[in-house]
């Protein structure tokens, strides 16, 4: 992890087309601007966290209902045959 120090109105580049800068410094919170082309998504960490979980839960679930749907054709079709 690189670690930098930037007073409020200093910025760092990621890559060519991103740029983040310190808007503004108060005792428990800073207030960061973010430049970046419109197809880069961009989450607070909490919603990315909260998305990825529920991706993660949502396959599962489709996963148990494709073992559930092929278990009941195998049993309406054993062998395979229609």
């Amino acid at each position: 992890m690189l670690v930098l120090t930037r007073k409020s109105g200093e910025g760092v580049a990621l890559g060519d087309d991103i740029q983040v800068r310190i808007l503004q410094i108060n005792k428990n919170d800073i207030k960061l601007g973010i430049d970046a082309p419109r197809n880069i998504r961009i989450l607070r960490q909490e919603i990315y966290e909260q998305i990825r979980e529920e991706n993660l839960f949502s396959a599962r679930a489709s996963s148990a209902a494709v073992a559930e749907a092929v278990k009941l054709f195998s049993q309406r079709h054993p062998g395979g045959e229609r």
